[in-house]
């Protein structure tokens, strides 16, 4: 959605005296957004809960017919195929409509709102983000593969060709939906629970970095410090720009690199995903550095601007927004 086409004019026309639908509030910082004279917290514990069933809902369901329709295919016996590697992706890409679904449903507010303070996502900081953060990735990303020793194991040609179409389109995707799910509606859920300004970006930051640490399962001291980390650091990130994109390409960066040399070192992805305790070594500290550092020039570069807020002026609400859209 180009932000360009987002008015935030007065409305030209008098409110109904009903019920009105929120507005976005003016000059806050993106985590403030829902925050106001009531906290909310049980109604900001049950928008959590659904993000997380609807999480693992999807995977299983997905993940369900996919095996059943591997079984068709050859692929049985817990061999991972790249059918599970679609589905799995495509599960968490879920999270973007999800999430716009449950902030529209319990805040009222529109989903285009995630995506950045304008309400729209803003293509020219994703490409700067990008030219930024992606030569400084790969280096991370090669550093993490040849660190941590892989089992291999056997691909045909057709699984490699479809296991690296499948990581192109669909990780990006995959890695948005976290970022959407975690740093944008749990992030701003938070955010709302506190009624000073350093304490909701404390608050915010602390219970979507665990629940993003929860949501991963993993019994591992080194992986937990890892997704902590990125995690708090993308959402400080968030913060500083007023949106997702920065933290998307960061993320997206990761998953999709580590992708793609696993698959081009053959990389037997059905231990790939073992997250118990030993599973993980001290090699993560290089992405969690790197993380920090990010994170930190993001930090500087915004040392003058401040986090980016909402328009000064505030728009319509979003019901009059959509009709006047419509008529256009």
């Amino acid at each position: 959605m180009n932000s360009n086409s987002l008015s935030f004019s007065p409305p030209s026309r008098p409110q109904p005296t009903g019920r009105s639908t929120p507005r976005i509030p003016p000059g806050v910082e993106y985590h403030r957004v829902f925050a106001g004279e009531r906290r909310r917290i049980g109604r900001g514990v049950f928008a959590i809960l659904l993000l997380l069933v609807g999480m693992f809902a999807f995977s299983i369901a997905i993940g369900r017919s996919v095996t059943a329709l591997g079984d068709h295919f050859g692929y049985s016996g817990g061999v991972y195929s790249p059918l599970q590697h679609g589905a799995g992706m495509f599960s968490l890409a879920l999270l973007i409509p999800w999430s716009m679904l449950i902030q529209r449903w319990l805040y009222g507010m529109q989903g285009a709102s995630l995506h950045s303070v304008v309400s729209g996502f803003r293509w020219d900081l994703f490409a700067r983000a990008l030219l930024f953060i992606g030569p400084l990735w790969l280096a991370v990303a090669v550093t993490q593969s040849l660190w941590i020793p892989k089992e291999q194991t056997f691909w045909s040609v057709a699984d490699l060709v479809a296991m690296l179409a499948l990581t192109l389109l669909l990780t990006p995707l995959q890695s948005a939906g976290e970022e959407y799910g975690f740093r944008g509606l749990v992030f701003r859920i938070a955010g709302g629970w506190a009624r000073g300004p350093r304490a909701a970006l404390v608050l915010g930051v602390l219970v979507s970095s665990l629940a993003f640490v929860l949501a991963h399962a993993s019994t591992d001291p080194w992986y937990n410090v890892w997704y902590f980390t990125f995690a708090a650091g993308t959402a400080l990130i968030t913060w500083r720009t007023g949106g997702l994109e920065t933290a998307i390409v960061l993320h997206a960066l990761n998953n999709t690199l580590l992708f793609l040399f696993d698959i081009g070192m053959h990389t037997d992805f059905s231990t790939l995903f073992d997250r118990a305790a030993g599973s993980a070594s001290a090699a993560l500290i290089v992405p969690c550095v790197s993380a920090v550092a990010v994170t930190a020039v993001v930090w500087w570069r915004t040392r003058e601007s401040g986090p980016a807020l909402t328009p000064s002026e505030p728009g319509p609400p979003f019901a009059e927004r959509d009709s006047r859209s419509q008529g256009r």
